[in-house]
């Protein structure tokens, strides 16, 4: 196609816009409240998705050292648990730093800095997929000089199977809004087209070729795509910015937090407009198609 037959067609485009003026409302409605809710949506699920990961690069492996090995028996040990396969990084706790830990949990008034330290030194391990942690913990439960070992036997198998649920569900929800939002574009282009089914049929039975036809029809897509995405962008953008500025201060320190606003807005504002682009294309596609047929 030559660059002034494009040239063409993008002006044809924008001049249908002006022309159906109504149509191009009602179609670039749809996708405007299409995208907005998938934005929505989108931007609740990417910072659930940051929450778990967050929660699951916290889960640890908790390693207690029998009471007897010495300490060479305890550096053999650390060894042995970083040849594990699956182990992403080790610390070693001993028992005095275990003991400081637990009056500092509970305070001094339970009398514990009296006492013998009747604590065991440990290992704390994470694994390097924290969906692998009771592969790995199995693993090192079967090492010499190991008492026992702790992950969460049970809640940690529910939290990561919620999370995966969870992140499933998001993924269905977000692909139906989707389908919703092209079905609607196509339907409500169909319309567009219907009313220039006789201009569409004419160019067809002069010999104009089926890319001659649909290309303006679909920049006309593309355009009303750009045209309903543009308050979706401008309502996220606020939105997220101002429930970070409320919520982050509250979450300082704790261990999961919201997505930055930067990359993230310029990140979830492009797939809303590449979102828009492509619904628009695709409906103006579909939609032409079965008027090409003379």
């Amino acid at each position: 196609m030559k660059l002034r037959t494009v040239g063409r067609h993008f002006r044809e485009s924008l001049k249908s816009l002006s022309r159906n003026g109504w149509m191009t409302f009602a179609s670039a409605s749809a996708v405007t409240v299409t995208l907005l809710l998938v934005g929505v949506f989108v931007m609740i699920m990417m910072n659930l998705n940051k929450v778990a990961e967050d929660l699951e690069k916290d889960v640890e492996i908790k390693v207690l050292v029998e009471l007897t090995a010495e300490k060479t028996e305890i550096s053999q040990l650390e060894q042995d648990i970083k040849s594990v396969n699956g182990v992403a990084n080790i610390v070693y706790s001993t028992k005095d730093a275990e003991l400081e830990n637990l009056i500092k949990d509970f305070g001094e008034n339970m009398g514990l800095s009296d006492q013998n330290n009747p604590l065991r030194a440990a290992f704390y391990v994470k694994a390097q997929v924290p969906q692998e942690t009771k592969k790995v913990a199995d693993q090192i439960s079967r090492l010499e000089n190991t008492h026992s070992v702790e992950y969460g036997e049970g809640k940690i198998e529910k939290l990561f199977s919620f999370l995966n649920g969870a992140r499933n569900v998001g993924i269905v929800l977000i692909a139906a809004l989707l389908f919703t939002a092209m079905f609607l574009i196509s339907n409500t282009i169909r319309i567009t087209i219907l009313a220039r089914k006789r201009e569409v049929e004419i160019m067809k039975l002069v010999g104009a070729t089926n890319w001659f036809i649909r290309f303006p029809f679909v920049l006309e897509g593309m355009w009303i795509g750009i045209l309903g995405a543009i308050l979706p962008i401008t309502i996220i953008t606020f939105l997220y910015y101002n429930l970070y500025k409320i919520i982050q201060p509250y979450l300082e320190g704790e261990f999961f937090n919201l997505l930055p606003l930067t990359p993230f807005l310029y990140q979830i504002n492009g797939l809303i407009l590449l979102m828009g682009v492509f619904i628009g294309i695709w409906g103006s596609f579909m939609s032409v198609r079965k008027f090409l047929r003379v």
